[in-house]
């Protein structure tokens, strides 16, 4: 999925801490907020993973199918949960473009990813789309939240800041604009 070993170890370290701070997130004392928490900590590992630079580690052959499997699980789940509300059609959205581009590095030759080629033009364009807009609309809702000195409601905990999960959500679809390009 990369190009430079620099930027790929960049996304990794986006990705990777992105995915920690949803673990944190899933201490929230709200089941919704724990639940949503918990599949994007998923999702910021899985792009980790997806992330690391080939120079540094050649994923065997079974790793891409795996992925795929694990993220398709996890569509499902989204698409389930999604009936109770369209909060949840990001997350399938997300996985179902994780899926496609583990399915991308499955089908390319020797399963590197970055030389171009691999995926469908079509799809992974309709993805970009997609993520650039949702980078888009909410950079455009975090810029002029208020903030008060603390940050938070007297009382929130780590897992209770709206601000600091759309932050999350903002970095990982930043994440998935650079994985995409790279296809």
């Amino acid at each position: 999925m990369h190009g430079p070993a620099s930027s790929g170890w960049l996304l990794v370290a986006l990705c990777a801490a992105t995915g920690a701070y949803c673990l944190l997130r899933m201490r929230s004392r709200v089941e919704e907020q724990r639940r949503a928490a918990g599949g994007e900590a998923l999702m910021g590992f899985g792009m980790a993973v997806m992330a690391v630079p080939t120079t540094a580690f050649a994923p065997p052959s079974w790793s891409w199918p795996a992925l795929a499997v694990v993220f398709a699980v996890a569509g499902l789940h989204a698409l389930w949960t999604s009936r109770a509300g369209a909060r949840h059609l990001h997350h399938l959205v997300g996985a179902g473009a994780m899926v496609y581009m583990a399915v991308a590095m499955t089908a390319s030759p020797g399963g590197e990813h970055g030389h171009g080629g691999s995926g469908v033009p079509l799809v992974t364009g309709i993805l970009l789309f997609y993520f650039a807009g949702y980078v888009l609309a909410t950079g455009a809702r975090l810029v002029p939240a208020p903030v008060s000195v603390t940050g938070v409601a007297a009382g929130a905990g780590w897992g209770d800041r709206p601000d600091m999960a759309r932050a999350c959500r903002l970095s990982m679809a930043i994440g998935m604009v650079a994985m995409l390009l790279t296809m």
